[in-house]
């Protein structure tokens, strides 16, 4: 799956922090300013979902 983030640069690693908690991140683009707002960045991901691990008991 292909993913863009957009927002400032805080809001884009948050996002990604909390989206590796789900998804398998194999290639991340470089970040870009945005041309129509200066403090805001894109990044594109491509992602896997990541597998759960089942616990026996």
């Amino acid at each position: 799956m292909r993913i863009r983030l957009d927002g400032t640069r805080a809001e884009v690693i948050d996002a990604l922090f909390r989206l590796r908690l789900n998804f398998t991140v194999t290639d991340a683009s470089r970040l870009y300013p945005d041309r129509t707002k200066p403090s805001h960045w894109r990044i594109y991901l491509t992602t896997t979902p990541r597998q759960r691990k089942v616990n026996s008991p």
